[in-house]
């Protein structure tokens, strides 16, 4: 699951990246509005943690208007104003949740993951590929009732290409929604990350599902 955090207060965003990274999440970071719009427009993210008082704009001003060209993810406004007038206009404005500072990592994380649990016009909790299924809120996936034991960055992966089932996804795409932005990546990574893949989904009975398209990028068979 990727999350961008837009917060201008350089610690508390690294803070709150670091903490749920560890929790599963892949974090991106944006310390104005100008840089959200950039990162929105340049990769699909599952939720959004939004302060309000941001040095180019107002976070419930971006969010409204991010929302009515309905290019918006699911959003948590995390904020300093603890006003019931600005709770208000915040969830009226269109976040889907609104908590003041400070916050435990903990919740924060558990706050985001209820997000991705409701329903609405996201894509669906489970995807399913003929025998291979991969809920995406609780980032486990199966193949024919069998749980199949996948890191952080497999499960990323596997939903990537899940998703995009039966189609070619490039190498720069796949690289894109597995690292964020401020992570480096080493020249092979992405194959790595392909091949601990394709290993384990042959281990579980799926393989030939999993196809390299050389030197363009990778395709999940809909049917092996």
């Amino acid at each position: 699951m990727r999350v961008l955090i837009v917060e201008d207060n350089d610690r508390l965003a690294k803070l709150m990246a670091e903490g749920l990274q560890r929790r599963g999440f892949s974090c991106d970071i944006a310390g104005n509005l100008t840089d959200a719009d950039s990162a929105m427009d340049g990769a699909a993210y599952d939720a959004i943690i939004l302060d309000l008082g941001l040095p180019d704009g107002d976070g419930v001003d971006w969010l409204g208007a991010r929302r009515r060209a309905q290019h918006v993810a699911p959003a948590l406004i995390v904020t300093a104003r603890g006003a019931l007038e600005d709770r208000v206009a915040g969830l009226d404005g269109g976040a889907d949740d609104y908590v003041v500072k400070p916050i435990e990592i903990e919740e924060l994380a558990a706050r985001v993951r209820a997000l991705l649990r409701r329903p609405g016009p996201r894509a669906q909790t489970v995807i399913e590929i003929g025998a291979l299924s991969f809920d995406t809120a609780a980032r486990a996936a199966r193949y024919e009732g069998n749980e199949i034991d996948l890191s952080r960055r497999e499960a990323d992966l596997l939903e990537l290409l899940m998703r995009r089932a039966g189609t070619v996804v490039r190498r720069g795409a796949i690289e894109d929604a597995l690292y964020s932005f401020n992570e480096p990546v080493t020249p092979n990574a992405v194959e790595a990350a392909m091949s601990r893949l394709r290993r384990k989904l042959d281990e579980a009975g799926a393989g030939g599902k999993l196809n390299t398209i050389r030197g363009i990028g990778y395709m999940l068979r809909e049917t092996a």
